[in-house]
């Protein structure tokens, strides 16, 4: 387990998340969702305690911890809310991609305020006609004296709804294909942008999804984060983190619905004995817990892969695919579990269940990790079966 093997000053990051999850997030995750609220004012909070600088480097004002203490931490939250563990990540990588990445006088200027809630930071993949292929990206940005001149839309932008900076990404050359992909910082303050009426997402809308335009927005020298060439790699470098910390969030969803259900279960009577008693609901709880403890064990592996420096294509694949394929299955069997009772606004199931439906697409879906593992098919068993032949 990763508690094991952190640090101390790990353990207590993930301690504080939990402890903010249970004061912040889930007495209000039910409000935002019926209000169709984004929670600024608690994501601030978020990076009051330090949240969006788990990975940030020290020397940007960071904590410099790792991956896993990451993944953990944002596990926890998600066992309130997966929408707000989801924004809050987003907003923790944009902080840790501009500063990495960005011009030194660049990050001096905009770091600071994205360290403190007042500037909100998301990712800039997803276009509106491109979905997940991301070397067929739509946006242009042509070489201009001093920059670039950026032209083009993007949709299914998590924090779109308020973020003022944008970590985003743009053909350069459609004849070269993804290797004209150059990545850039966009200021939403800059003359071009254009914010979208966020998207009314069921279950999520703590999630701030939405969408921006950019017409003969400027782009200075100085908010080229990656240049042609180099985008496209540097964007999948950071795909397999997204696909296991996603895959913890929905192990966070269902330990959540399990600890509910089973509560619930223990104290409600039906012909004279708990609900727990009665097989069929009980066996369908301990399948939900095996698969959560598998669940686990496939995601914090890719996460230490991931630590390690080593190859977690495929471990993060199979995290992904497992975690969000049983989380839609094994938090609905708790909601059974539980009845009419199950959907009931007072329990947090149904919003977990949708969370995990959102996780299904988030950071490729089922049927992407499916292709991608079965692209290793032959890599992994084939060979291995020829050599023992």
């Amino acid at each position: 387990m990763l508690d094991e093997i952190m640090t101390v000053e790990e353990r207590a990051v993930v301690a504080r998340a939990r402890a903010f999850a249970e004061e912040h997030v889930a007495p209000n995750a039910a409000r935002w969702e019926w209000d169709r609220h984004y929670p600024l004012e608690t994501i601030k909070a978020g990076c009051a305690q330090g949240f969006n600088t788990i990975e940030l480097a020290k020397k940007h004002g960071g904590q410099g911890l790792s991956f896993s203490c990451k993944l953990r931490a944002f596990e926890e939250i998600a066992k309130a809310d997966f929408a707000f563990a989801f924004a809050m990540i987003n907003h923790h990588n944009a902080c840790a991609r501009f500063a990495r990445d960005g011009q030194p006088a660049h990050v001096a200027r905009l770091l600071p305020r994205m360290l403190t809630g007042d500037l909100i930071g998301c990712a800039g993949l997803s276009e509106p006609g491109v979905g997940s292929d991301f070397g067929g990206l739509e946006m242009e940005a042509v070489r201009v004296d001093g920059g670039w001149k950026l032209n083009g839309a993007k949709a299914w932008i998590t924090n779109a709804a308020v973020a003022g900076l944008s970590v985003a990404y743009a053909q350069t050359d459609r004849a070269k294909g993804y290797r004209g992909i150059a990545c850039f910082a966009i200021e939403a303050e800059r003359p071009g942008f254009h914010r979208e009426k966020p998207f009314e997402l069921h279950g999520g809308h703590a999630i701030g999804v939405g969408g921006f335009r950019l017409v003969d927005y400027f782009a200075p020298d100085e908010a080229v984060l990656h240049p042609p060439g180099e985008a496209f790699k540097a964007a999948l470098a950071g795909i397999n983190g997204a696909r296991a910390y996603v895959a913890a969030m929905c192990c966070g969803m269902l330990q959540a619905s399990l600890e509910t259900a089973v509560r619930y279960t223990q104290q409600r009577k039906t012909f004279g004995q708990p609900v727990l008693d009665h097989q069929g609901v009980r066996w369908k709880l301990v399948d939900a817990a095996t698969d959560l403890e598998a669940a686990r064990l496939l995601t914090y592996r890719a996460a230490r892969l991931i630590d390690e420096g080593a190859d977690a294509v495929l471990p993060a694949a199979y995290a992904k695919k497992f975690a969000t394929d049983m989380a839609v299955q094994r938090i609905a069997d708790c909601i059974q579990a539980m009845g009419a009772n199950g959907l009931r606004a007072d329990y947090p199931l149904a919003r977990h269940l949708a969370g995990a439906k959102i996780a299904a697409y988030t950071d490729g879906s089922i049927e992407m990790m499916n292709e991608r593992i079965g692209a290793g098919l032959g890599q992994v068993f084939g060979v291995a079966k020829e050599a023992g032949a």
